[in-house]
């Protein structure tokens, strides 16, 4: 809690920082392309990750293809089948989740929601966008490399990612896409140093920390992870990028590859591994945070009720963040280690279940006795948290040691890593976006489309992986283009992949009707007017709707008050916004 001593009429203490003056547009390139204003620039991070990720659902419906009907498809060989699973993957987890909770939803929330004008260095904002963008270019080019993008797997394990047995390895595709993630976190850092400053010195007056919505908590948590971790990654990325250029031998033991000795010698393939997960799994509440806060907001709006815990759900957004550096090596159960380590990480990744379980019960405990509203953003946050309790279930069950040992390699973590990590976090965007689309362009999105869209994703996301679970308890392996008359795996295995490649192509089809929501009704979508939810968060606060360059006109907006007072006893409306001076919480907050 902050007390600020009374400085002026409305009791509120002085900015702390001196308001910076803003860059003003004088061209379209200037406004629209190469802008500065942190709003356009949200809308290119987003329209770049929504089209990448596009990419990405085109390969996933590829692989179900060959594993739903493998003897159809010729021109789906074991080769682009490793080369597909790893672009699908890496495109999912960094150039699609990533880029879309930090660079989209972070550059358009931030400024708005703490009450800034734009961003703390706005050039360097714009810069890392074009950054970004060349990354993508760059992963994108591998496809059209002589012998196509790398088949190493999303995790790009030495020594095979670049050895000539594995698809891209001795070509250029291994290398685009290392020089890719490279570019990635350069673009990345100056963006992530843009939210972290713009959080801790752009605030209005009378925003305090425990003011902030947790939508922000949770991107500025994950951003100063990112900033933490993804080092490991670019370090991983260039000494690997020196073994397959240069013949360094960081991550190459002694190698004899068809009869020949090669010329590494002496490195160490596990040390790979282990900057790899220590980035990695970070990496997993670096995506899940952003869709903590978010959805915690979404509760509370649909709800019309106040987060329940607001500061429990704030220390433990920040836990979850510490004791996520932690627990890296539970994905490296199968390559070996002592029993103590094994210990030591099964036992941190039963405690990192606890913060996120009180999470859950809060978010429950926020709906109990809520004026629960059936919106789609209320109906994706539902199916949020139904997902994210099932997939983290199983995620109990891997966390330890006797048990992830004969799971790892199947279609069991497949399934696990895409209910806590694919589908989980995409509920929370699709539900941001149905929140929040009307802010962006005023109008509102179509709700028949909308609700076509939730149930399709929904029913059709169990109706994939929970099916998956099984074949993976089996014992049918990952990464197996084709698993032939193999006796140990039933024949049910053949008829459930089949089952379970229609309902991708299913699911699929709902996101185009999304996307076709999304353009149609940019010009033909009921008009929104002005906080169509009712909201109390700053954003909705704006003179005008969508914000207008600087946001917020002439006068800054005070902050009286936490960002969830709702339903509060004797105010004249449901809602009370945080930057209206009338009675309520503000005062304790």
């Amino acid at each position: 809690m902050v007390d600020f001593q009374d400085s002026g009429s409305d009791g509120l203490a002085p900015a702390e920082v001196s308001e910076v003056d803003l860059y003003h547009p004088k061209t379209y390139w200037t406004k629209y392309v190469f802008s500065q204003d942190a709003k356009i620039i949200a809308i290119q991070y987003s329209a770049t990750a929504l089209a990448i990720g596009f990419v990405a659902l085109v390969l996933s419906w590829l692989m179900r293809l060959q594993l739903g009907f493998p003897d159809l498809f010729n021109f789906i060989t074991p080769e682009t089948y490793y080369q597909f699973v790893t672009m699908h993957g890496m495109i999912m987890v960094v150039y699609l989740l990533t880029a879309l909770f930090l660079g989209g939803f972070g550059n358009y929330l931030i400024p708005l929601m703490v009450g800034a004008r734009d961003m703390a260095f706005p050039y360097l904002n714009m810069l890392s966008f074009w950054i970004y963008l060349l990354a993508v270019v760059i992963l994108v080019s591998s496809f059209f490399a002589p012998g196509g993008p790398t088949g190493a797997g999303w995790t790009l394990y030495p020594p095979q990612a670049i050895l000539s047995g594995t698809p891209g390895g001795q070509g250029a595709g291994i290398i685009l896409m290392l020089v890719s993630l490279i570019m990635f976190i350069i673009g990345f850092t100056m963006g992530g140093l843009n939210y972290v400053v713009t959080v801790l010195q752009g605030r209005a007056r009378g925003m305090t920390l425990m003011r902030m919505p947790l939508t922000i908590w949770g991107i500025f948590t994950a951003t100063a992870m990112a900033l933490l971790a993804f080092p490991a990654l670019l370090v991983a990325s260039v000494m690997m990028l020196f073994d397959r250029l240069l013949g360094t031998s960081f991550f190459m033991p002694t190698l004899v590859e068809m009869g020949e000795q090669l010329s590494y010698g002496g490195g160490s393939p596990i040390m790979f591994q282990h900057l790899f997960w220590f980035f990695g799994h970070p990496e997993v509440y670096i995506v899940a945070l952003p869709a903590f806060g978010i959805v915690s907001d979404l509760l509370a709006v649909h709800a019309r009720k106040n987060i329940f815990g607001y500061r429990m759900m704030v220390w433990a957004i920040v836990g979850i963040g510490a004791l996520s550096f932690i627990v890296w090596a539970h994905h490296m159960y199968v390559s070996g280690m002592h029993p103590y380590f094994g210990f030591f990480f099964a036992t941190t990744t039963l405690i990192i279940a606890v913060p996120t379980a009180i999470k859950v019960y809060n978010w429950v405990l926020t709906l109990w006795r809520g004026d629960i509203h059936l919106t789609l953003p209320m109906l994706f946050s539902l199916g949020f948290i139904v997902t994210f309790v099932n997939g983290g279930l199983t995620g109990l069950f891997l966390g330890n040691v006797v048990v992830d040992v004969p799971l790892s390699d199947t279609m069991f973590v497949v399934a696990h890593f895409h209910m806590v990590m694919g589908v989980a976090p995409i509920m929370v965007i699709f539900g941001a976006v149905y929140h929040w689309y009307p802010l962006v362009t005023g109008r509102m999105l179509n709700e028949a489309l909308g609700k076509f869209h939730f149930w399709v994703t929904f029913l059709g996301a169990y109706l994939i992986f929970f099916p998956m679970h099984y074949v993976g308890l089996v014992g049918v392996p990952r990464r197996y283009p084709e698993l032939g008359g193999s006796a140990f795996i039933p024949e049910s295995v053949a008829t459930l992949n089949s089952f379970i490649s229609l309902a991708a192509f299913t699911v699929g089809f709902a996101q185009l009707v999304f996307l076709f929501n999304l353009v149609r009704s940019r010009s033909h979508g009921n008009t929104a007017g002005h906080n169509p939810w009712r909201a109390t968060t700053l954003e909705w606060q704006t003179p005008e709707v969508p914000p207008a360059h600087g946001n917020w006109g002439e006068e800054m907006p005070p902050v009286y008050r936490w960002a969830y007072d709702y339903s509060v006893p004797g105010a004249p409306q449901d809602f009370i916004a945080q930057n209206d001076p009338g009675t309520g919480h503000g005062d304790e907050r």
